[in-house]
């Protein structure tokens, strides 16, 4: 049966590091894998395996203690096959699944906010022209989108599976996504611009 070469990731909404916030998560791979169980304890937080079927990757995300005390746990599935097609499987188009989610930090320390602050990671957001944000007591602003409104943190879990069959199974490691050649296939799609529409239509509607 034909191998594939596949790579399961969390990422921010926009791909952005997601360091000052994780750290570390854990893969739970099917028990066919040898070692299923993948700690990953920085950044990238992603892997790569080789294989040959699809099935449910859990993903348990730890966050650093001045961030919060409890674990989020998730599941992906992974996918070989694009969704879309009708016919014999075909191996000649990548496949990209992923899912956009949110994390709610109310209340982060004030060490926690220091930290994201000055992480390299952290920039600002493209605003509209005329766009501001209000003056919050601790507006976390993080790379990946954050709704200005509340704490909320956009970032995403997915996975990308070559083209092509991998010539050698025993392949194995950690992978960036980043640098893949393919990269193109899962860069360049990004919800934050619709975000920061959201976010804009939101202030009008406080100032009207």
């Amino acid at each position: 049966s034909q191998s594939h070469k596949w790579t399961v990731y969390v990422r921010g909404a926009t791909n952005e590091d997601l360091g000052a916030v994780i750290k570390h998560v854990v893969f739970q791979l099917h028990p066919s894998f040898n070692n299923p169980t993948r700690i990953v304890e920085a950044p990238p937080f992603e892997l790569s395996e080789c294989g040959w079927g699809e099935f449910e990757i859990g993903i348990s995300i730890f966050f650093h203690s001045d961030v919060c005390d409890k674990h989020l746990d998730l599941y992906h599935m992974l996918k070989l096959y694009p969704e879309d097609e009708s016919g014999p499987q075909s191996t000649k188009k990548p496949v990209v699944m992923e899912s956009y989610n949110e994390i709610v930090f109310p209340d982060p320390s004030e060490c926690f906010f220091a930290r994201v602050q000055n992480h390299p990671a952290v920039v600002v957001p493209r605003m509209p022209a005329g766009f501001s944000l209000p003056v919050l007591g601790k507006f976390i602003g993080f790379a990946f989108f954050l709704d200005i409104c509340s704490s909320k943190i956009f970032f995403k879990i997915g996975s990308f599976v070559s083209a092509a069959p991998v010539e050698n199974t025993n392949e194995k490691g950690r992978g960036d996504t980043k640098d893949h050649p393919l990269s193109q296939w899962f860069l360049n799609f990004s919800e934050a611009d619709e975000l920061l529409k959201l976010a804009s239509a939101r202030q009008q509607v406080g100032m009207a």
